[in-house]
């Protein structure tokens, strides 16, 4: 059955925690010391399926349960299917191995000059400040060091990889990164983005965080007065389905956008949950009217115990067919793949191109109809009573 969006809904409310004062629901000291993040706690919300249950128990071993009040209540405690309980709630299916997966899928530890850095770009580096999350993506690309499940040991060295970047005048962009950033206090990401400022060949600042999503009571007035304090600082945030995009995160978004925060969006294509063309494009309507362009779908990361999140990349390449051109092109993100041991971003584009010789290119619209584009510029044979352009500078 098609998605169908319902254009008018935003997700409001409260939920199973209706009873919780509006002030400390509202405040994401609570979230966080609120999360659930055992089967017990889990149960007495909703019926775990065996594969849940199972999921959970492993959990410990690989990658952390935990969920803040505002995104459980996403959840359809009904539906073992629903896209948003897929996304947080651990299943057996991450205890399978499959071939080509890898724990550092994206070779980030052998890029690393100093702890928490890595220099894979040559003008860019990635700064990861915190293992913690809000709230544990089970397709999580660093599962390795994230929530330390898997005793990775992960203590970022801010000192070491502040001296390597003014060390390196190559260094013109710097993404904040980890775990989420979010997660440090104001005074810390005061401190952090003022030194970044101070050094004179870092232009540009980014910051990835889903905390927006899971947590978007975090994005306070104060915190806001941060990023204006420093700005521009941009920020990619991730959502992967329509029904994350609530009235909370809207609001969290507007705070941020009238705070100077340029904002993208980068989704992961995840089987069953967003691998539908029809939803894909609920999902980046509804980013352009929270103020956010949609930036990246991802094909998911090579991590251990996530094959069945996986999605054919031919389907990822019809769904961004689907987009472009049946509606705005600030809606339609660059579907890419991060080549796995360190490759970079690799774009995957439907083939629009048919040919392409010394004379011209030939390609199909959106609708399949061919065009031509001539390269070579030919001089039109002079017609009787036609002024040439030489002769229009006489």
């Amino acid at each position: 059955m098609p998605y169908t969006e319902d254009r008018s809904s935003w997700y409001e409310g409260q939920g199973l925690w209706a009873h919780v004062p509006e002030s400390d629901w509202n405040d994401w000291t609570w979230q966080l010391k609120n999360r659930l993040t055992t089967a017990e706690q889990l149960e007495r919300y909703m019926t775990l399926t065996p594969e849940e249950k199972a999921g959970c128990l492993f959990a410990n071993q690989k990658l952390a349960l935990a969920i803040t009040p505002y995104f459980f209540n996403l959840i359809d405690r009904e539906n073992p299917d629903c896209p948003i309980r897929k996304q947080v709630i651990p299943r057996s299916d991450e205890e399978v191995l499959s071939s080509g997966e890898m724990l550092d899928s994206l070779g980030e530890d052998e890029h690393s000059p100093v702890p928490g850095l890595v220099h894979r770009y040559p003008d860019r580096v990635l700064f990861l400040v915190t293992d913690r999350c809000a709230a544990y993506c089970r397709y999580c690309t660093r599962s390795r060091l994230v929530s330390n499940a898997q005793d990775y040991n992960f203590h970022p060295e801010y000192e070491q990889a502040l001296r390597y970047i003014e060390a390196h005048p190559e260094i013109r962009d710097v993404l904040l990164s980890g775990g989420d950033p979010l997660l440090l206090s104001d005074k810390k990401l005061d401190h952090l983005l003022g030194r970044l400022r101070a050094i004179p060949h870092v232009e540009f600042i980014r910051i990835g965080s889903r905390i927006p999503v899971f947590l978007p009571q975090r994005i306070t007035p104060e915190l806001c007065d941060v990023f204006r304090k420093h700005g521009p600082v941009w920020m990619s945030i991730h959502v992967n389905h329509p029904k994350e995009a609530t009235r909370a995160l809207k609001d969290a978004c507007e705070r941020l956008a009238f705070a100077g925060v340029p904002l993208g969006n980068q989704s992961v294509l995840l089987k069953g949950v967003n691998d539908d063309a029809d939803v894909m494009k609920a999902l980046v309507h509804r980013l352009l009217r929270m103020r956010v362009r949609p930036y990246y779908i991802y094909q998911m990361d090579l991590i251990t115990g996530g094959a069945h999140f996986k999605v054919d990349v031919r389907r990822g390449i019809e769904i961004v067919r689907a987009l472009r051109g049946h509606t705005t092109g600030y809606a339609v993100p660059q579907y890419v793949i991060d080549a796995p041991g360190g490759g970079g971003k690799v774009p995957v584009n439907p083939d629009y191109v048919q040919e392409i010789t010394d004379d011209e290119v030939v390609f199909r619209n959106f609708e399949g109809k061919v065009y031509r584009y001539p390269l070579k510029a030919a001089p039109l044979p002079e017609r009787p009573g036609v002024v040439t352009p030489a002769e229009l500078h006489l």
